[in-house]
């Protein structure tokens, strides 16, 4: 299928970017390449825009996309997480801003052999790179009732784990579990009536767990968002989409880790430590999709996007 994603929050992210003519960017989760498309229309002469993604679909898109500024733009295969050795590789040590859109595209989930939904019949996937070996597959399959278990609340948050980890168990001593549809039946067996009874799928919260475990999403968040700030030249901004509590939890731990200064003990009568804030948040809060952009993308419905900027002087001390 054509490779087609709707850009969330787009023109809040431009203005929180505050994008300079001549300043070096990053869009380091390119996806079908809206966000850069926006970024690269506002470089000049002398712009640059970097381009990352793990998924060569999306790359091949963006690549289309983006062909008429192609000048301006350098594409990389490459995991958000290993951001700083992108920008080593390219000679690059420091950047005027960068974005990420966490989490996984539209295309993604509708292309149904891609194995990222439950409401088609496809193989066990939900690779994001599909040159690695690792596959859902293997999770479901491979993985212990405890770890099994663990993943399903840890990364889903889904209070019923331990049922629906029971239920795959038993149901792979028989045969292997290959298709998504088949999955998403066994945890809707594994719950209780009431639970069948919410809006939500009740295989939503579990496919989203499979598929962090699967990519290492948390993980790389977590990298990403910690090592971008040396990125970043002073006055340079970071832009973080997240679409559930767990990425922008992470977020937010890091943007006030960042942002915090003296760490001294409050009995201290100087500060000791020498610890200065690396950036200020740009916004209180997070920023999240108006009731337009919903009514046009309702996927916008759980985008929450934080901006912070690189601090004049900020050291890393302690951080």
């Amino acid at each position: 299928m054509e490779f087609s994603h709707k850009s969330v929050l787009a023109q809040e992210c431009m203005e929180g970017l505050r994008i300079r003519p001549q300043g070096i960017y990053m869009d380091a989760t390119t996806g079908g390449g809206g966000h850069s498309l926006g970024i690269v229309q506002r470089l000049g002469e002398g712009g640059r825009l970097i381009c990352i993604d793990r998924d060569d679909d999306a790359l091949q898109a963006a690549g289309k996309r983006l062909e008429p500024y192609r000048d301006k733009i350098t594409f990389v295969k490459s995991n958000f997480s290993d951001i700083a050795a992108v920008a080593k590789d390219l000679g690059i040590s420091q950047v005027d801003g960068i974005l990420f859109d966490l989490g996984v595209s539209s295309y993604q989930l509708d292309a149904m052999e891609r194995g990222f939904s439950y409401m088609n019949d496809a193989p066990l996937d939900m690779r994001m790179d599909r040159s690695q070996s690792f596959t859902a597959g293997d999770v479901v399959n491979g993985y212990s009732q405890e770890e099994l278990k663990r993943i399903l609340w840890d990364y889903g948050e889904e209070r019923y784990s331990g049922r629906i980890a029971a239920a795959i168990c038993r149901r792979r001593e028989e045969k292997p579990i290959q298709s998504t549809v088949e999955l998403a039946e066994i945890i809707r067996g594994a719950m209780p009536p009431q639970a069948l009874r919410e809006k939500q799928h009740p295989a939503k919260r579990s496919f989203q767990a499979i598929r962090i475990e699967v990519n290492g999403e948390l993980r790389a968040v977590e990298q990403a968002v910690q090592d971008s700030v040396d990125l970043l030249a002073p006055g340079g901004r970071r832009a973080v989409i997240s679409f559930h509590s767990l990425e922008d939890r992470i977020v937010k731990n890091i943007f006030a880790q960042q942002a915090k200064g003296c760490i001294c003990p409050p009995e201290f009568p100087v500060c000791v430590c020498g610890r200065k804030p690396r950036l200020k948040l740009v916004h209180r809060g997070v920023i999240t999709a108006g009731e337009e952009e919903l009514r046009d993308n309702p996927r916008a419905r759980s985008a929450k996007l934080r901006v912070a900027e690189k601090i004049e002087g900020g050291d890393d001390n302690g951080i």
